[in-house]
């Protein structure tokens, strides 16, 4: 008799889990720009041992808002991220068109100048952003990108959950 209810069990279990495991929706797939963004995230991440980043689509619209209010009302200045709940990076590049690719490039240039050894950065250099794209407890990353104005100039965020960069902390 225990052996049937135990066999009946494992049925309905089974059946319980084919069925809601066929009719959960899949995320929707990445655009080109975010499987960038993400892959050269994790590219970085992988050269020094740590684990990767997912996309979060509430950070990517939560970014998405923030580089078109810097555009439509601060003309791409800057945006003030020290504020926020999240970590962050920004880069503006003036004069040429910038993929993901190269934003996430370009901040990963500051790791010749991070000292692993002590958790600093060379005097008169600064490795924050890279410290970020490389921090082992930001699970999450959604990013966007706007182009602005007349002079053809560009300006792309990056938000990381949860934030990172504490002083006196390893970033891997």
């Amino acid at each position: 008799m225990v052996h049937c209810q135990l066999t009946f069990l494992l049925a309905v279990l089974t059946i319980f889990h084919v069925s809601t495991t066929s009719t959960a929706t899949p995320p929707p797939p990445l655009s080109a720009t975010a499987r960038e963004f993400l892959q050269t995230h994790n590219q970085a991440r992988a050269s020094v041992g740590v684990e990767p980043l997912t996309w979060s689509e509430q950070l990517a619209n939560t970014t998405s808002k923030l580089v078109r209010y810097q555009r439509d009302k601060l003309s791409c200045q800057f945006a003030n991220l020290t504020a926020g709940k999240y970590g962050a990076n920004q880069l503006m590049a003036r004069g040429a068109a910038v993929t993901p690719r190269m934003v996430v490039e370009e901040w990963v240039k500051e790791k010749e100048f991070y000292n692993h050894s002590d958790n600093t950065c060379v005097v008169n250099h600064r490795c924050g952003v890279y410290t970020q794209v490389v921090w082992r407890k930001s699970v999450e990353l959604g990013c966007a990108q706007t182009t602005c104005g007349k002079e053809d100039t560009s300006l792309s965020i990056c938000f990381y959950y949860p934030p990172g960069n504490y002083v006196g902390e390893s970033p891997y």
